[in-house]
């Protein structure tokens, strides 16, 4: 590898903002602030959802009826069964 052309590769810490749930991962994002986490303070990056706020992982998810969708489809293009 060439130096000094290669971003720095360190184990990041990322907080997901509405669980607050902390996670350590290697990354090359660059951070502003930093946090203390498990004895040591590692680069933050703040996360609007991850694994454990997202409605996938969590077992959250809402259903959707399509039947209504299909229907108003099926009315508006004039298809038959």
């Amino acid at each position: 590898m060439k130096k000094g052309i290669h971003p720095e590769y360190r184990l990041v810490a990322f907080r997901d903002a509405s669980t607050g749930t902390i996670f350590l991962a290697h990354s090359t994002v660059k951070t502003k602030e930093t946090v203390t986490y498990e004895g040591k303070e590692y680069p933050l990056c703040n996360l609007e959802i991850s694994s454990a706020s997202h409605p996938f992982f969590t077992g959250k998810q809402k259903l959707v009826d399509t039947a209504g969708r299909i229907e108003r489809f099926r009315k508006k293009y004039n298809i038959k069964e």
